[in-house]
C-alpha cells in the first residue's frame, strides 16, 4: 500500500491560494450519468441548470478519466488526478482472492486504503473547515467529513438520528432503505443535503444522486425515461438552491453541478469470460487462468494463475483477436497514455484492457456465445467506454459567489474540479494535480 503524505503536513508547505473574498461555502452536486450533449439539447426543460448557466458559467463538457465509471471519476474530481495516481479503478477495490481464482470488487474498504491521493475535503478539514457528504463515493469511513448521510444510512448514525428527530426522514424510511427504489433514495439524499445546509452550514458539501444512472442503464440515453430522470435531477438541484437561500448562504456559496460520465446505448453484448472458457482458460470463478471484469464499454483482463503467466499471456493475445465488437486490445505499454496505473505483479491494474466499439458492451457471463444481441425491445445503456468517446463527456455548470457571470468554457478535464474548489475556498493545493478553472472565477483574469 502506498504511504500518503499527511494532509496536516501538506498544508504546512503549500502556499494558500487566495479565494474570491465572498466565498465561504462550496456545494458540489454530482448527477450520475448525465451526458454533456444532452444538457446542450435546447428542447429539454432543464430550467434550473440553464438558469445557472446563464447567470454563472458552463463548460461544453468535461473529459472523464479512464475507466469512465462512477468511483474513479468522482475520485478524480476530488483529488485532481487520474487513476494512475489515485488508484481507484472500479466502484470499489479489486481484491485478489487466490491463485487461480477470480478477483472480486469490494466496495466497503477503508478510504485510506482505497484512495491513494489526498482529497479536497481532506484539505478543507486540515484547514479547520467543516465538510459534509451525502452519498459520495470512495469516502468511507468519513474521518475527514464533519457530517455524513451515506449511501446506506443506518438509524444509529449520528446525522441520521438527528434527521429522524427533526422529521427530515422517518425511521421506517431508513429501516426499509434496502427495499426502496433509487428515486426514493435520491429524494432522501436531497432532503439530507438541504437539512445539513440549513442546520450546519458546512464550508464544503458533496452530494451525489443516482436515479439518472440507473434509468440510463435500463432504458438508455435519449429515452423518455432517461430524459425524465434528468429533468427530475434538474428539479432536485433547484431544491438544493432553495435550501441555500433558506440558510442565508446565497451570497457566500458557489455551486458546481457536475456528472461523472456520459452514456451510450448498445445492441450487442460481448462475453469475454465465455471466450476464455471456450479457450480453456477458465472453468469457473474458483478455477481460472484468467478472468475479465466488465466495466461496460471496457473490460479488464487479469491473469489469475501466476504459475502459468507466460502461457496465459500468449493465449490472451490470441483469444480476443478478431472478436466482433472489440475495437482495441490495450496492452500494458499503452496504459500510461490512457491514464491507467502501471501494471505491477499482484497489483490493482489488469494485464489487458479491452475496448468496445460503439453499439457493443461487455458483460461478465461465463457461458454462451462470444457475442449476443440484447433482447428484442430492450434499449440498455452503458458507460465505461474510452474517454476519447464524446458520448462519455460530463457536465459542468458553476453558479453563485465567486463565479464570473456569463463565463463559458470549452471541453475541460474533470481533474480540474478539485483545484477549482480549492481556489474558491482559499485552500492550499499542490501543482500537478489539475488546474483551477480561473476563467470562470470572479476576481481572476479571464483567458
Amino acid at each position: 500500500m502506498r504511504t500518503l503524505f499527511p494532509v496536516t503536513l501538506l498544508t504546512a508547505f503549500l502556499a494558500v491560494t487566495a479565494a474570491p473574498a465572498q466565498v465561504r461555502h462550496v456545494v458540489v452536486i454530482s448527477i450520475d450519468g448525465f451526458p454533456a450533449r444532452i444538457l446542450r439539447d435546447p428542447a429539454l426543460p432543464f430550467t434550473t441548470l440553464h438558469r445557472m448557466a446563464r447567470e454563472g458559467a458552463i463548460a461544453d463538457g468535461m473529459t472523464p478519466v479512464n475507466p469512465t465509471v462512477t468511483w474513479p471519476n468522482h475520485t478524480a474530481m476530488v483529488t485532481g488526478v487520474a487513476p494512475d495516481r489515485h488508484g481507484v479503478l472500479y466502484n470499489g477495490l479489486v481484491v485478489r482472492t487466490g491463485e487461480g481464482k477470480a478477483p472480486k470488487i469490494e466496495p466497503w474498504v477503508d478510504k485510506k486504503e482505497l484512495v491513494l491521493a489526498p482529497t479536497v475535503y481532506d484539505a478543507a478539514r486540515a484547514a479547520g473547515m467543516t465538510t459534509a457528504e451525502i452519498d459520495w463515493v470512495a469516502i468511507y469511513p468519513t474521518s475527514t467529513v464533519t457530517w455524513s448521510f451515506p449511501e446506506q444510512p443506518k438509524p444509529d448514525q449520528p446525522e441520521v438520528r438527528e434527521m429522524i428527530a427533526d422529521g427530515v426522514v422517518s425511521e421506517d424510511e431508513i429501516r426499509n432503505w434496502g427495499h426502496s427504489p433509487i428515486n426514493v433514495h435520491d429524494d432522501a439524499w436531497v432532503r439530507a443535503a438541504a437539512h445539513i445546509l440549513e442546520k450546519h452550514k458546512p464550508n464544503l458539501l458533496l452530494l451525489h444522486t443516482l436515479t439518472t444512472d440507473s434509468t440510463h442503464h435500463t432504458y438508455g440515453p435519449d429515452s423518455l425515461a432517461g430524459n425524465t430522470a434528468l429533468i427530475l435531477a434538474d428539479r432536485n438541484v433547484a431544491q438544493v438552491l432553495a435550501a441555500i437561500d433558506r440558510a442565508g448562504l446565497r451570497d457566500s456559496t458557489a455551486v458546481l453541478v457536475v456528472s461523472d460520465h456520459g452514456f451510450r446505448g448498445f445492441r450487442h453484448v460481448i462475453h469475454p469470460n465465455a471466450i476464455l472458457r471456450e479457450r480453456g482458460l477458465l472453468r469457473d470463478a474458483a478455477d481460472c487462468d484468467a478472468w475479465t471484469i466488465s466495466e461496460g464499454g471496457t473490460a479488464m483482463v487479469y491473469v489469475t494463475r501466476e504459475s502459468k503467466r507466460a502461457a496465459t499471456a500468449a493465449a490472451l493475445r490470441e483469444a480476443f483477436r478478431d472478436v466482433p465488437g472489440i475495437a482495441r486490445v490495450i496492452p500494458p505499454e499503452e496504459f500510461a497514455a490512457a491514464g491507467y496505473p502501471k501494471w505491477t505483479p499482484g497489483g490493482r491494474m489488469a494485464d489487458l484492457v479491452l475496448a468496445a466499439e460503439p453499439g457493443y458492451a461487455f458483460d461478465g457471463a461465463i457461458r454462451g456465445d462470444a457475442v449476443s444481441d440484447v433482447p428484442a425491445g430492450a434499449t440498455p445503456g452503458a458507460h465505461g467506454y474510452l474517454n476519447s468517446d464524446p458520448d462519455m463527456q460530463e457536465i459542468l455548470v458553476a453558479w453563485g459567489a465567486g463565479i464570473r457571470p456569463g463565463s463559458k468554457l470549452g471541453l475541460v478535464p474533470n481533474v480540474d474540479v478539485a483545484p477549482t474548489i480549492a481556489r474558491l475556498l482559499g485552500l492550499p493545493w499542490p501543482a500537478g494535480r489539475g488546474t483551477a478553472l480561473t476563467q470562470i472565477l470572479s476576481g481572476s483574469p479571464s483567458k
